[in-house]
């Protein structure tokens, strides 16, 4: 029997190819602008992430002591004080706050494309697989912590018809997929590295302070997961495609549980 050992090495098992596949991101690397920095108080400080860190900061506490619904209501004049009404003109001005004023920066402000920010399709093969998959896995989940009260109580009341249920969701929620994981992330991405993906979960979690617990504390790792998806793709799209899907159906199953019939 020989002795030889073959040099050729050994074809990678399902696991590795999967988890190579998973790795598989495009390269993001930096331009001059992205790591020019300004100097404050002897601190060199990147001047596009400490701009879309101050942005992502402001807008977020504008939210949370409830100016952008006041804001858009005087703008349209047409709120009811009915909860479904006022979700929608919350989700119209988190597409302006959250989408188009981040949008304005990048454009007007940085000088720079878009698409650099998850404006784009990017690797669309792996969104639609990984977008999907995510959905499929997340139904009989939300579907289920639907039932509990807290849900019942918190999203039954803002269930409009589906179809408005949806549109109202995809409005918010698209918007801030790109405003967390476009603007910010990408941002740091070039000046940090990967670790952007776990730093801009953060914001993201707190943006949920006030909904029931278990979502709440869910938002870490399915943020954390939105953001491997959006540096795996190149894009914000199958993120803000899958996010108004999870969102759309918690506030749909919550009002069904309730029993509360479309508005």
């Amino acid at each position: 029997m020989s002795g030889r050992v073959s040099s050729r090495p050994a074809a990678p098992g399902r696991v590795g190819r999967l988890l190579a596949w998973a790795g598989d991101a495009p390269l993001y690397e930096a331009a001059p602008a992205d790591v020019r920095t300004v100097s404050f108080l002897g601190l060199a400080l990147p001047r596009r992430a400490t701009v879309a860190v101050i942005v992502v900061a402001l807008i977020m506490l504008l939210d949370y002591y409830g100016r952008i619904n006041p804001l858009v209501d005087a703008v349209l004049g047409h709120g009811s004080g009915n909860a479904a009404d006022m979700r929608r003109l919350g989700a119209i001005g988190r597409l302006v706050l959250l989408g188009a004023v981040p949008l304005l920066i990048v454009i007007g402000a940085f000088r720079d494309g878009p698409s650099r920010y998850g404006i784009r399709l990017g690797d669309w093969r792996a969104g639609v697989v990984i977008a999907i998959g995510g959905c499929l896995a997340m139904t009989p989940i939300v579907l289920s912590i639907a039932h509990d009260a807290a849900f019942a109580a918190y999203y039954a009341p803002i269930a409009s018809t589906p179809f408005d249920t949806f549109l109202s969701a995809g409005l918010e929620v698209i918007p801030a997929e790109f405003f967390f994981r476009g603007f910010l992330l990408y941002t740091l991405l070039r000046v940090v590295g990967p670790v952007a993906v776990v730093v801009a979960t953060l914001p993201f979690a707190f943006a949920h302070l006030g909904k029931p617990e278990i979502e709440t504390l869910s938002t870490l790792g399915g943020g954390f997961l939105f953001g491997w998806l959006d540096w795996r793709t190149g894009s914000v799209l199958w993120s803000g495609l899958a996010h108004t899907w999870i969102l759309g159906l918690v506030v749909v199953a919550a009002a069904f549980w309730a029993g509360a019939p479309p508005a």
